[in-house]
């Protein structure tokens, strides 16, 4: 009979140390909404890496960009897309990294990684067009920021870069016309 009873409370603890993954999974979610990093990250770490998402890969990719640990960040984004491969969020940080750096081949690549899986999704475009101006290509930054207006055309940025795009490329009345969009939508 003790032996029965100890067995129970074995199975018992274990049950309560080991939730279901994806139970895990979305309060870690929850918590990084909440900005509770360090309870996302503790709920994130009870799941057996095996099991990580792209997603528990991603929230550990934000806690450590979010404190400045970079390359910890690199790393989860790069767990996160071996993970799911359609886990565009970590493409699209992974550009953010690579820009942030000066490193364009490498953030156009990962940009375009995430347009592929997420073709509709503006700052991915905006972000592009923001490394085709540094690369000096202002036909692509052209391009790139009109399918960021074309996605979403509220954004007063969008509005402003493209109107120093033609500006650049000397056409005037064209510039005039997106800032005048972007001192519309800023309230100027």
């Amino acid at each position: 009979m003790k032996k029965i009873f100890l067995s129970m409370v074995a199975v018992l603890c274990c049950s309560v140390c080991f939730a279901d993954s994806s139970e895990l999974s979305k309060q870690a979610t929850a918590f990084y909404s909440d900005n509770n990093q360090i309870r996302t990250m503790d709920l994130i770490l009870q799941i057996n890496e095996k099991d990580r998402t792209g997603q528990d890969w991603l929230l550990l990719g934000n806690v450590m960009a979010d404190s400045l640990r970079m390359e910890d960040a690199v790393y989860m984004y790069q767990k996160a897309v071996e993970a799911d491969k359609k886990c565009y969020r970590a493409y699209y940080n992974l550009g953010n990294y690579y820009y942030e750096r000066g490193q364009y081949n490498e953030a156009i690549e990962n940009y375009t990684k995430a347009s592929k899986i997420n073709s509709e999704n503006p700052y991915i475009y905006y972000n592009m067009g923001c490394v085709n101006i540094k690369q000096g290509d202002l036909q692509r930054a052209k391009t790139n920021f009109n399918k960021a207006i074309m996605f979403d055309s509220k954004v007063p940025e969008f509005h402003y870069n493209l109107a120093y795009v033609y500006k650049q490329l000397h056409k005037d009345k064209l510039a005039q016309t997106y800032l005048d969009n972007y001192n519309k939508l800023a309230g100027n």
